[in-house]
């Protein structure tokens, strides 16, 4: 008999970046996308249902032409538009069950599909687009494991933390 029998923490260093092999699953390098930790101009606020509304990433402070770069160690697996604004993905293999990916936008991708990253390789430069952080330019970074969204901050040890029930399995 399945249920809800406990509770788990996701966010603030249950990401799940610790895992099994590959330098983003053992905590390895980080990068900041984009300036710094000084730079964070809206933070991930999780939706309570998966349609609702929220702010699925982080809001980086950046000016069109800036370089971006890769948050952890990866591979370059999409870079493209996606509805008419451009961005850059990276999976990070090794970094748990589905692996995580990180999401640039609006980038215009410099590295082409199926390049292997390093944190702090140069994956894209960011496109004017003052549509998202209230009519002015920034870089919205996102993390991504599956369909799931989760806080990028969580990424150097900071973020979001939210209690979830756990299925038990055993009732």
């Amino acid at each position: 008999m399945g249920g809800i029998g406990a509770v788990g923490v996701v966010g603030v260093g249950a990401v799940g970046v610790a895992g099994s092999g590959g330098e983003a699953g053992r905590g390895g390098a980080r990068a900041w996308p984009v300036g710094g930790p000084d730079g964070v101009l809206g933070r991930f606020e999780p939706p309570a249902k998966v349609w609702a509304a929220g702010h699925r990433g982080v809001d980086l402070a950046a000016s069109p032409g800036a370089e971006v770069r890769a948050a952890a160690p990866g591979v370059v697996t999409f870079s493209g538009p996606v509805a008419g604004r451009p961005v850059v993905t990276v999976s990070h293999p090794g970094s748990g069950s589905p692996p995580l990916r990180t999401t640039y936008l609006p980038v215009t991708g410099t590295v082409p599909v199926g390049t292997p990253v390093t944190a702090g390789q140069t994956i894209g430069l960011l496109a004017p687009d003052g549509r998202h952080c209230a009519g002015r330019d920034c870089l919205h970074w996102g993390l991504l494991r599956g369909n799931r969204y989760l806080d990028p901050l969580a990424l150097f040890g900071a973020g979001t933390a939210r209690l979830l029930p756990l299925d038990s399995g055993d009732g």
